[in-house]
């Protein structure tokens, strides 16, 4: 299921005086690579005034080559795009054989290929001793850049930094704390450091909120976001460039739209030029809109729309009642797990190490769920071809009147729980 959105980038320079405006980079078109679909792009600039050739650099990025023939009094950047948020599995790749274990060396002419981004630019003392804390042993390399991804996530607080330009990587790892940009440059000197090809990225982020909380995790935020940011992007033969982002400690997924990659920050700014001298109010917004989705397991049909189809199936069921068609169906949910999605029990056995606990405590919730005084019974169930015993069936049972069929939940007792019981405890129990 894909949900459409549309995202507006608006950047705003106003001048206190009319001013001559310099030849302008704007680099904020997806990347050719962008594995996120792009459906629509467009870009105006203000004032109207004025030249724009599409290029792409050196490193295949696309930008714009704006030229002002006139002084004005402000610049104004917006673009809009519209996404297709299509699910994407950032380890969907496959490895060289000769990379399929950290570390790996590159071949020559990848070598040649790939100088740019495995040249070094910073050394210092501080970077040297985080390196050291790197296991370095021989590892699968997804596994590597997952550690690698997790810890530099793990050691640096995230800071929102409106100055322009990028700290040194000594500056961040003695602060711990640094922007996208701070975080993203400094992974691409540790990758670097490490023999890993690595490059800059600038983009567009875009985050909307989970349809249904998380169990196990943050559930990401409350509200639709979008915003630049940055992460970087290494080089893997076999998968070519993977996306890590050091800000959320995840490989790059949907929601990361590369706009601008490139072996240094500085040749990745959003937007670059000149002016005269002259005072600036700088303004910038971004929006995100969902514009189509379609329904799905975590946010189905909406109440009108569950109504339409109620409707029609008590057409149906009129229909054949009149006709005298007589149906019956059954039908059960297969429940999977979210961390053991291929252990045998989710799969083909009757039980393992988690299935009958996790089915315990879930007949306990769906009885809070759906009424009170309901009373328990847990007994045989199916019993399947080739199956030693019956599987068992829990099972919960209620009054539709409300009237309690159990009264006090104390005198249920808790399985997670040893009481010490014995058959003659058994016993008395069945004489009493």
């Amino acid at each position: 299921m894909t949900i459409k959105v549309a995202l507006k980038h608006h950047t705003a320079y106003h001048f206190d005086r009319p001013v001559t405006i310099g030849p302008h980079i704007v680099r904020l078109r997806p990347a050719p690579h962008s594995r996120t679909p792009i459906s629509a792009y467009s870009l105006k600039i203000q004032p109207k005034n004025h030249f724009i050739n599409w290029q792409q650099d050196a490193f295949g990025n696309y930008l714009a080559r704006i030229v002002f023939p006139e002084k004005a009094r402000q610049l104004v950047v917006d673009v809009e795009l519209i996404a297709e948020m299509t699910v994407i599995n950032p380890f969907d790749f496959f490895l060289e054989e000769s990379a399929e274990h950290f570390p790996f060396r590159y071949g020559e002419q990848e070598q040649i290929d790939l100088a740019p981004y495995l040249r070094i630019h910073e050394n210092g003392p501080l970077l040297q001793r985080y390196l050291g804390s790197i296991n370095l042993k021989r590892q699968q390399t997804a596994n590597f850049l997952v550690e690698v991804n997790s810890k530099l996530q793990q050691h640096i607080n995230y800071l929102i930094r409106m100055e322009p330009g990028v700290q040194s990587c000594e500056v961040t790892l003695e602060k711990k704390i640094g922007s996208c940009r701070d975080t993203a440059w400094l992974l691409v000197q540790i990758l670097r450091h490490l023999g890993l090809a690595a490059r800059f990225v600038s983009g567009y982020l875009v985050q909307l909120t989970a349809d249904q909380k998380s169990l196990d995790g943050p559930s990401g935020p409350e509200q639709d976001f979008t915003d630049l940011h940055a992460w970087a992007e290494v080089y893997v033969p076999g998968a070519g460039w993977i996306g890590l982002d050091p800000t959320s400690g995840l490989f790059a997924g949907e929601g990361h739209i590369p706009l601008s990659c490139t072996p240094e920050p500085s040749s990745a700014a959003p937007i670059s030029g000149a002016t005269d001298k002259c005072e600036v109010e700088f303004k910038h917004s971004n929006q995100v809109l969902r514009i189509h989705e379609d329904p799905r397991v975590t946010k189905p049909f909406t109440e009108d729309q569950w109504q339409s189809i109620l409707r029609l199936g008590d057409e149906v069921d009129q229909q054949l009642e009149q006709q005298d068609v007589r149906l019956t169906m059954g039908g059960e949910p297969t429940f999977v797990s979210i961390d053991d999605m291929e252990g045998a029990e989710w799969n083909i056995a009757a039980l393992g190490k988690d299935k009958r606990r996790l089915a315990g405590e879930l007949l306990l919730r769906l009885r809070e769920k759906f009424t009170s005084g309901a009373v328990l019974h847990y007994g045989q169930g199916k019993w399947y071809p080739g199956e030693p015993l019956p599987r068992w069936a829990l099972s919960a049972y209620w009054r539709e009147d409300g009237e309690a069929l159990w009264q006090d939940n104390k005198w249920l007792a808790d399985e997670a729980t040893d009481y010490q019981l014995t058959s003659a405890d058994a016993h008395q129990f069945i004489q009493a």
